[in-house]
């Protein structure tokens, strides 16, 4: 055997029962993926098994994260299997970063099978963090249900993984490296590319350029703010907004990726994003926005501070998206949004005449509409928005469409919102977060509150709250047939939706590494009061969500944990 080969070893192991991948992928605590025997390799060889050999072959993965804790050594490890399960070629990120609507950009543009993308999204990061491992197939997007079982099952009964410990991998130099490896006739080659170029390059394809550099360095220019979060999306920041449209340098901040976030938690919303919101109060700023640690999310704020929400984000996007050139070429062929985002989109698809789909929680769905041509614009209340562009949110996205709107209409954030209002109305939003509940406590509590909805009877209660009176019109547990391929996807939220439009939503999520999230949505429409405090309106829907639920009481907790 010549000694200049790298030796591709079969190493016993033995299977894990929870690596059950969520619809953000496998996110454990860095100590889980540490202390237990092979649990990363387990996964990974489950990932590369579920695609068929002939696939596999000579084919191309990409690999990225959003360089938390743990980053570049699952990186190192998942090249090694590559290389040993018959991949021909991986890409990886620049010094193993990669935002994660870039990994979307780079898989579709080198026409990979896949991609393993490292992030647990909005989760802090460092030792005592979380770490996930997502995979996404050849369209750029989140791998479907069919997908994901098929690698669940696999991790039940796995044996055995291939790996090539010898391979070194040089994340620091562009270009490509190539190795030789046993029982191949055909180098192993590793591609280290530059994915911020590649991202800000479909940018250009996508928005003005020209017309965002005036904006934001002209001679009538606006200020701008925006906080990456020490997240990975930093550096696109940087190469976009400072680099090449023109914003000082110090318009930028927390730019630099970090193992831990800065000890931030990377999630842009009114809590965790408190520095951005705070510089922006004395007015210094006409524009702000946040993003998360691997780049998907965004929050925008307007001058002084004003927060507009996702769902109303969504919707002035939607009724401005001609201000966007990619939108002026290529047509307008769907919206979209998710089950508990407000309706604030629907108003705007009914006077544009433009088709709205109503999903379930997750961009897979908003994918598959995409890829079958039916969808051009969607986001959900969870600080994520995007177009069809590439098959995942994408937070930096969603704030140069805001700049491409200023741009045009050359109007401050808040005229620009107060303007949609006067001309829709207003849906009032909000969403408790209950954080951390014990898991079993959470599910009997859903359990329970599904059959007292599900009762003939609660159909036309009322529910009186000082001077209100809601009264039921329909509930249910939210179903969603694909109009693609007609598969049914089932409870996905319990809904009661009262007389007037009011919305009360809830979902029980398990995206957290601890515990389990109780989600209530609440939303209320308004055409003439529209300059009202928002959690004053929704106060008494917030009222009869928790005596329906009774939620304080089987819980244990006076509050919610986060409100946005």
């Amino acid at each position: 055997m010549d000694d200049s080969l790298l030796r591709v070893l079969t190493v016993p192991t033995s299977p894990y029962s929870d690596q059950r991948p969520g619809p953000n992928g496998l996110r454990r605590k860095v100590r889980v993926f540490q202390s237990r025997r092979n649990y990363l390799h387990n996964f990974i060889q489950s990932i590369f098994s579920s695609i068929d050999l002939r696939d596999r072959q000579g084919s191309t993965v990409v690999v990225g994260g959003d360089g938390r804790f743990l980053n570049q050594t699952a990186i190192e490890v998942i090249v090694q299997m590559a290389a040993a399960n018959g991949v021909g070629r991986v890409v990886v990120g620049h010094l193993g970063l990669m935002s994660t609507p870039a990994c979307s950009c780079v898989i579709r543009k080198f026409k990979a099978i896949g991609g393993i993308v490292l992030t647990a999204g909005r989760e802090p990061a460092g030792p005592d963090g979380d770490f996930g491992i997502k995979f996404n197939t050849a369209n750029g997007g989140p791998a479907s249900d069919a997908v994901t079982n098929k690698i669940y099952q696999i991790s039940r009964t796995i044996e055995e993984f291939a790996i090539c410990p010898g391979l070194r991998l040089d994340l620091t130099t562009l270009g490509k490296q190539t190795f030789d490896l046993e029982n191949k006739f055909k180098p192993f080659t590793v591609e280290i590319v530059d994915a911020v170029e590649s991202y800000a390059n479909l940018m250009r394809n996508i928005f003005d350029f020209a017309a965002l550099k005036e904006l934001l360095s002209g001679e009538n220019h606006i200020t701008v703010r925006l906080d990456a979060m020490h997240g990975v999306v930093g550096p696109y920041v940087k190469r976009i907004l400072c680099d090449e449209l023109g914003c000082p340098a110090n318009s930028a901040v927390n730019c630099l990726p970090m193992e831990d976030f800065g000890g931030q938690h990377p999630d842009p919303n009114l809590i965790y994003a408190a520095d951005l919101l705070d510089s922006m109060r004395d007015g210094d700023y006409d524009f702000g926005a946040a993003f998360d640690g691997d780049g998907v999310r965004n929050m925008i704020l307007g001058k002084h501070g004003l927060f507009v929400t996702p769902s109303d984000s969504l919707a002035v996007i939607a009724d401005n998206i001609f201000c966007i050139p990619y939108f002026q070429h290529r047509g307008v062929r769907g919206f979209a949004r998710s089950i508990p985002t407000s309706a604030a989109l629907d108003r705007v698809a009914k006077a544009t005449k433009i088709e709205l789909y109503e999903t379930p929680t997750g961009w897979k769905f908003f994918g598959n509409l995409m890829d079958a041509g039916r969808l051009s614009l969607c986001g959900e209340e969870s600080f994520g928005t995007s177009g069809e562009h590439i098959r995942e949110k994408d937070g930096l996205w969603a704030a140069l469409a805001w700049l491409s709107i200023l741009a045009t209409r050359r109007q401050s954030v808040q005229d620009i919102l107060q303007y949609h209002w006067l001309k829709y109305g207003r849906n009032y939003f909000t969403r408790y977060d209950y954080e951390n509940i014990e898991i079993d406590a959470a599910c009997e509590m859903m359990e329970d509150l599904e059959i007292t909805i599900a009762d003939k009877s609660f159909v036309r209660q009322r529910f009186a709250v000082e001077d209100k009176i809601y009264q039921v019109e329909k509930a249910d547990n939210f179903e969603y047939t694909d109009p693609v391929d007609s598969s049914i996807t089932r409870n996905q939220g319990l809904r009661i939706i009262f007389s007037d439009g009011s919305r009360i939503i809830y979902r029980l999520s398990g995206a957290s590494s601890e515990g389990a999230t109780v989600r209530i949505y609440l939303e209320s429409f308004e055409k003439e009061h529209i300059f009202q405090e928002t959690q004053a309106v929704l106060a008494p829907l917030a009222t009869i969500a928790v005596k329906i639920s009774q939620l304080h009481r089987r819980t244990g907790r006076t509050g919610p944990s986060v409100i946005t």
